[in-house]
């Protein structure tokens, strides 16, 4: 869908938090850093959020601080091919158009100018078998992958999602009311989807439905929890992991934990220093992966693992396990207050 360039505007003076808003409301993956008159400052991809994640930038910092000063741009004058020979070669998604006087006049995307992502080789795992007992009694009726969102079931905008980004082989894991979910999806050839199922006949947790996938997937699989709405790129999460050389890839997000007293600091009994209600700063799981086809081929079939315990076992084994941060729209509907905002935020997020 072609979107208003306009809404990509923001000041340099803007903090990394405002920016971060904006850029889940224009929902695309680079913000123009303008200044009188439209003039380009610089740029802003998720690329450079994500970094800026990753180095613990704090998110009242400016944005000046973390932009692109010297971005790729083309003329107004430009061919349609010439634009997308610079992206492909470039390995950009989106290029400014700048007028001879440095004006910011649009802005070509990459998604638009070749249309929908191809397909691609990968499987995904959707986590469906849960119990989902925070949430009920909703769950008393239906499992949590089907309770509705925006007027469908939660994980019929999960496999929307996926299939956006080309990744239209899923695996569903399934135990609690799985007549329910098979029902829906069948095979789901009518979502242009073809869906498999992995029958847990026991909760094998986050990690264990990995035993039950067949042994000749040629190329990474991802996996999510079947309770999350969210507008990551998983297509350049697959990229990542796969440029980065990773065994595992974690999606991570930052996470903030108001301290709600005053925090004082001591030496013998005397205070050093108080801090009021500060403000700590955690990376934190976002229950999104990438996952080797080696390590998959190493879970054990029919045996409950957490993915925590998946992941400990690759770190101490040396291997690469890795973090991609996110900073796009997300939220766990496992709670009753989370299903609400869910509800209220839908269209904004995904119509």
């Amino acid at each position: 869908m072609t979107l208003d360039w306009r809404t990509t505007l923001v000041s340099p003076e803007a903090t990394l938090r405002e920016a971060l808003a904006q850029l889940g409301r224009c929902r695309q993956h680079i913000l123009l850093v303008v200044g009188p008159s439209h003039r380009l400052l610089g740029t802003l991809t998720d690329g450079d959020f994500r970094r800026a994640i990753l180095d613990a930038v704090p998110l009242e910092s400016a944005v000046a601080n973390i932009m692109n000063r010297a971005p790729r741009t083309v003329g107004p004058e430009v061919a349609r091919a010439g634009a997308l020979a610079v992206m492909q070669n470039s390995a950009i998604q989106a290029l400014p158009v700048v007028a001879d006087n440095g004006a910011i006049v649009g802005l070509l995307r990459l998604e638009d100018m070749i249309q929908a992502e191809a397909r691609r080789p990968n499987w995904a795992l959707v986590l469906a078998g849960g119990l989902g007992q925070r949430l009920r009694p909703l769950t008393e009726t239906l499992p949590k992958p089907m309770l509705p969102v925006g007027g469908r079931p939660i994980l019929e905008t999960i496999l929307e999602e996926l299939s956006g980004h080309g990744l239209c082989n899923v695996f569903l894991s399934v135990n609690y009311k799985a007549e329910i979910i098979k029902g829906h999806f069948g095979d789901g050839s009518r979502f242009g989807m073809r869906i498999r199922y992995l029958e847990e006949r026991e909760q094998l947790g986050t990690a264990g439905p990995l035993g039950l996938l067949p042994t000749d997937l040629q190329e990474p699989l991802l996996v999510m929890n079947g309770d999350l709405l969210t507008k990551v790129h998983f297509g350049r999460l697959l990229d990542y992991h796969v440029s980065q050389g990773a065994d595992i890839t974690v999606g991570v997000r930052p996470y903030e934990v108001e301290i709600p007293f005053g925090v004082v600091e001591c030496e013998n009994n005397r205070i050093r220093s108080i801090a009021e209600k500060p403000v700590q700063n955690f990376l934190v799981s976002a229950g999104i992966y990438v996952i080797g086809r080696h390590v998959v081929a190493q879970v054990p079939s029919g045996q409950p693992k957490s993915m925590p315990d998946l992941l400990r076992e690759v770190i101490a084994a040396s291997g690469a396990v890795i973090g991609f941060p996110i900073h796009e729209y997300w939220v766990d509907v496992g709670r009753h207050h989370e299903l609400t905002r869910a509800s209220e935020e839908y269209d904004g997020i995904f119509l």
